[in-house]
């Protein structure tokens, strides 16, 4: 393909229409962490307690690449806690591989967490964030094991995992 005018122009709209769409991802303070939760810290304060990756996710509902979590593979018998609050969110004998790259659970510990409509990028999610601070976790789909149905896609960033 030889660089004309018109593919230079083409090209150009769709590096800027790109831009654009990442330019525009939901940012700032999430419809989550400006609900009333027990748990509450100042945007310096969480910058402070988080590193970068988490703080992305649980402050700014980002998203971690799949398939870099060390808790993707963790197996043994625990509890997987906030981040952010250490709120117990999901039970291990609850974990499975979805193969997604994220860490999967089929449910969680009840009061554990909440959830909210996520519309951004087109799309309608139903995402989930820790009860107790309003973290983003991750989001949960109806294409899970028994006996929920469920598959709960979580931000290993935004987990710890306690060991029983």
């Amino acid at each position: 393909m030889t660089i004309d005018r018109r593919n230079l122009l083409l090209g150009g709209t769709a590096i800027a229409a790109l831009a654009a769409f990442t330019w525009l991802r939901p940012m700032g303070v999430t419809e989550a962490a400006e609900g009333d939760f027990p748990f509450k810290l100042t945007d310096a304060e969480w910058k402070a307690r988080l590193d970068p990756a988490a703080y992305d996710v649980l402050r700014h509902e980002g998203t971690e690449r799949p398939f870099t979590s060390p808790l993707n593979d963790e197996k043994r018998a625990g509890t997987f806690v906030c981040a952010g609050c250490d709120q117990k969110l999901f039970a291990s004998e609850t974990k499975y591989d979805s193969g997604t790259g994220w860490p999967s659970f089929y449910d969680f510990i009840p009061g554990g967490i909440g959830t909210s409509v996520d519309n951004a990028f087109g799309m309608i999610r139903t995402e989930v964030h820790c009860s107790n601070c309003g973290g983003h976790q991750g989001h949960v789909f109806e294409d899970g094991p028994a006996p929920t149905g469920l598959r709960y896609c979580i931000n290993g960033v935004s987990l710890k995992f306690v060991p029983a």
